[in-house]
């Protein structure tokens, strides 16, 4: 076997041909099939053998394969997640609607307030929304609902791997049915990022032929979901309670307005690349602020 750094350098000339972060990718891949941590094994590159299972998952990222779905783990926020092919890789994008969370109950203790007692993710997916914020908010509980039993399964056993399980449950049921909210309650956050791109548009192969596509496309224009969730914010929100929702960066206006015709206020979030990510909802006159 070649040298390690010298292979992760061919390596990633490969990888650029389907990849922008390349090098990144390589890495991974590398200390996946070393069973290593990527920081382990970057202090010890000059002492290791080329893994011989490299080449194989080399291959398969050539493919347009995602790094998360091969290695099966994916960093979200402060945790490491496990990750498989039933649910959407979480992405760093996404975490702007963690930010927007711990932002708004640190204001809110400043001003005498707490942080949430219950939190709702819907649409749970792989759990990562439920879990970052059970991490920033210790004193929480929650729930997180999908409507897939495989998604759900990965969501319980990242729990109860990160040690969330007393603090969290898991239920099965999809927001289409009549009465999917009925015995829920009320929260003070309810976070979600529901499917919202549009069906016909142009997604990159290793998001298009890899991921779910129920976890991703909502119609025409892509608003369909947020047409059935926010009209039952308004009654499943707590006093003073806020809901968080991630959204396409064109969406702002739309889901806004959605929000408005609901008796709900809106402020706009964006995420580390100045794009409009995340919307949040409380009661009271509808006002988005850009």
């Amino acid at each position: 076997m070649g040298n390690l750094a010298d292979i992760l350098r061919e390596t990633a000339i490969l990888l650029a041909e389907v990849s922008t972060t390349p090098r990144l990718d390589a890495e991974l891949l590398a200390a996946h099939a070393l069973g290593l941590e990527r920081s382990a094994m970057l202090l010890r590159l000059s002492d290791l053998d080329t893994p011989p299972d490299l080449a194989a998952l080399t291959q398969r990222r050539l493919r347009h394969e995602p790094v998360a779905y091969i290695t099966g783990r994916q960093a979200f926020w402060d945790l490491n997640l496990i990750v498989t092919p039933d649910v959407l890789i979480p992405r760093a994008d996404s975490e702007t609607v963690i930010d927007s969370a711990v932002d708004y109950f640190q204001a809110a203790k400043a001003g005498d307030g707490t942080g949430p007692a219950r939190i709702l993710d819907l649409g749970t997916g792989s759990g990562a929304l439920l879990l970052a914020c059970l991490s920033a908010f210790p004193e929480a509980c929650g729930i997180g609902i999908d409507a897939s039993a495989a998604a759900l399964a990965v969501a319980q056993g990242n729990a109860a791997r990160l040690g969330f399980a007393a603090r969290s449950q898991w239920l099965h049921r999809s927001w289409t049915d009549p009465d999917w909210s009925d015995d829920l309650g009320r929260y003070d956050l309810i976070i979600s990022n529901p499917p919202y791109v549009e069906t016909d548009a142009d997604l990159a192969a290793m998001v298009a032929d890899y991921e779910p596509h129920s976890a991703l496309f909502a119609g025409a224009d892509g608003l369909d979901d947020y047409r059935i969730l926010v009209p039952h914010l308004a009654s499943m929100l707590s006093p003073g309670g806020i809901a968080i929702f991630e959204i396409g960066h064109s969406q702002a206006q739309s889901v806004s307005n959605l929000a408005s015709n609901s008796g709900l206020s809106t402020e706009m979030r964006c995420d580390l690349a100045g794009k409009p990510r995340a919307l949040r909802f409380s009661l009271g006159i509808a006002d988005m602020n850009g």
